[in-house]
């Protein structure tokens, strides 16, 4: 069995957002590399550098809190395509979450993306997760 590197990301930065935590240490792989740049793109994350420990390579993002005057708001992550249940659209059917808001990050043949850019490109693939 392998390991999800996905809900591995999903895991630590929900955990992290949960207890205030500043920081988040993920395994660097492609996929990751892929979905944290597109979570600072989008303005979720703050900072990302690499860090490397003996001979694995370690991404250490910045989290952004979003306060308001009463409470912080939650970054809330929803895997959606699974390795027992593969999830796949064309992009006329991608979702919109919250009437545009959150984001879906989609695997297509020219990489991984945001949902904006796949249906600006006409393209689909497989629905990774969504972020609001």
């Amino acid at each position: 069995m392998g390991k999800d590197t996905i809900a591995d990301i999903i895991t630590s930065i929900r955990n992290a957002d949960m207890h205030k935590k500043g920081t988040v240490r993920i395994a660097s792989t492609n996929i990751t590399e892929n979905i944290v740049k597109i979570l600072l793109r989008e303005g979720f994350i703050e900072n990302v550098r690499k860090h490397q420990e003996g001979n694995k390579y370690f991404l250490v993002s910045t989290l952004r809190h979003r306060k308001t005057r009463k409470r912080i708001h939650r970054t809330i992550l929803k895997r959606i395509s699974r390795p027992g249940l593969r999830i796949y659209s064309n992009y006329q059917q991608i979702p919109k979450i919250l009437g545009g808001i959150g984001i879906v990050i989609l695997s297509t043949s020219r990489g991984i993306m945001t949902d904006r850019e796949a249906r600006r490109e006409k393209i689909g693939g497989e629905l990774l997760l969504y972020i609001w």
